[in-house]
């Protein structure tokens, strides 16, 4: 794993395809401008191709940039976190070929992965590790082997995922997934 680390951004920014953890479930991700590898991800799920995807912000400048922040939304409350801010779009085109509507899905979640995904700096989509309509994974003993065929690189975390999804945040208000 230290060397993978190590060469991390090098390798999101050739396109590769990862699973990594979160704090909460396993992730599978890449550079999220990078059309050709998004849709590697969402071959992998058999997800639906205009279902939004979320992403991890490369940092909070990233976010102010991009996105509109509602007034009174304080982004150090909930980032880094187990929380996916739901945002409008500053420009209705950004990652079009992620999320088509207006808004988008950002996270920061509080894991040592992640700093290092965000020395990238590039976005980096973030999805459960299932088949779409599956159960997301805390181990990878579960992975599927079709999934783990389609992956570049698997990394394993240290410690115990939670478990629980990451909360919505829509409008400001937490919002329970079903």
């Amino acid at each position: 794993m230290k060397k993978l680390i190590k060469d991390l951004k090098k390798e999101i920014l050739k396109g590769k395809v990862f699973i990594y953890p979160t704090d909460t479930i396993y992730g599978l991700g890449c550079d999220a401008t990078n059309v050709e590898a998004v849709n590697r991800i969402k071959k992998i799920k058999g997800r639906d191709k205009d279902k939004p995807l979320s992403v991890i912000a490369p940092s909070l400048e990233w976010i102010k940039d991009n996105l509109i922040i509602e007034e009174g939304l304080n982004l150090d409350k909930y980032l880094p976190g187990a929380y996916t801010l739901i945002l409008k779009k500053k420009n209705f085109d950004f990652l079009k070929h992620i999320s088509s509507n207006d808004s988008i899905g950002v996270r920061i979640p509080l894991h040592e992965v992640t700093g290092e995904i965000q020395k990238a700096g590039v976005p980096f989509i973030t999805t459960s590790v299932n088949l779409s309509g599956e159960p997301f994974l805390v181990k990878l003993e579960e992975l599927k082997p079709e999934i783990k065929k389609g992956v570049d690189y698997i990394i394993e975390s240290k410690t115990e995922l939670s478990g629980k999804p990451s909360t919505l945040i829509i409008n400001g208000k937490e919002v329970e997934r079903r």
